[in-house]
């Protein structure tokens, strides 16, 4: 007897969900069946990914462009889906920004901006997905081991993802008498051009031994568990996803 895809008749939302880490996600819970909408800033390179995804697996595919940082365009974005699909099953909050420079020369601009696509975007998607989940459904944030130790020049992300720790908490707490639940995932080193982009590997400042460089897929993995319902008894919990590299003294 076939078993039955995990997600089957699920609606799976991933935010940055056209590449790196949100479309290896997207390719996994298409794997088990889910209906996927797919969000991020611009729909450059929807088509190839909705027909990845499809060909994996997804029961259906959607890609909406949306600022995450824009609460009223969220806001709008997730009645549309509700409309179309009815529900909105498992939240995977994946989009992120990071800039790098001295603490000291961080604007205010620059903070508001990244603590917009960070914090406020998981924030304004969790909103939405409290106002209608079912029991059973689930949110996964996928944060950053800069939450737990962080390095110069990310100031703003490393706050920004401490604090989605805990948001995640926060939504465990009061999602947990309605059958809801909220989890992180806490990626270290993750082959993805924010990490080749990050100016203290090109100096030397930071250097990365090529086992403590993971793949997107690595961390898709660990969100497709926290939000299955072999985790069901995981509630407020952060896995971290680094290959082990903070465990060394």
């Amino acid at each position: 007897m076939a078993t039955q895809a995990r997600f089957h008749d699920r609606t799976v939302l991933v935010t940055g969900g056209l590449g790196g880490i949100g479309l290896a996600c997207a390719l996994r819970f298409a794997a088990e069946g889910a209906h996927l909408v797919l969000v991020d800033l611009r729909d450059d390179g929807a088509q190839a990914a909705l027909d990845a995804c499809r060909q994996a697996g997804a029961a259906s595919a959607v890609a909406h462009a949306c600022d995450v940082a824009d609460e009223d365009r969220v806001q709008a974005l997730c009645a549309r889906i509700l409309q179309q699909r009815g529900r909105l099953d498992v939240l995977v909050n994946v989009a992120g920004a990071m800039l790098f420079k001295p603490l000291q020369d961080f604007s205010g601009a620059d903070w508001q901006h990244l603590l917009g696509v960070n914090l406020l975007g998981p924030v304004h998607f969790t909103r939405q997905w409290l106002h209608h989940a079912r029991p059973g459904a689930a949110v996964v944030n996928v944060a950053s081991v800069h939450a737990l130790m962080t390095t110069p020049l990310v100031a703003p992300y490393a706050a920004a993802k401490a604090a989605l720790l805990s948001l995640t908490r926060s939504t465990a707490i009061e999602g947990r008498p309605r059958g809801l639940r909220a989890n992180a995932v806490v990626p270290g080193a993750i082959d993805t051009p924010m990490l080749w982009s990050n100016p203290n590997l090109a100096s030397g400042a930071e250097t990365l031994a090529p086992e403590d460089v993971g793949s997107p897929a690595d961390v898709a993995a660990a969100a497709l568990f926290l939000a299955s319902d072999e985790a069901r008894f995981i509630t407020g919990s952060s896995l971290e996803v680094s290959g082990g590299r903070l465990a060394r003294l």
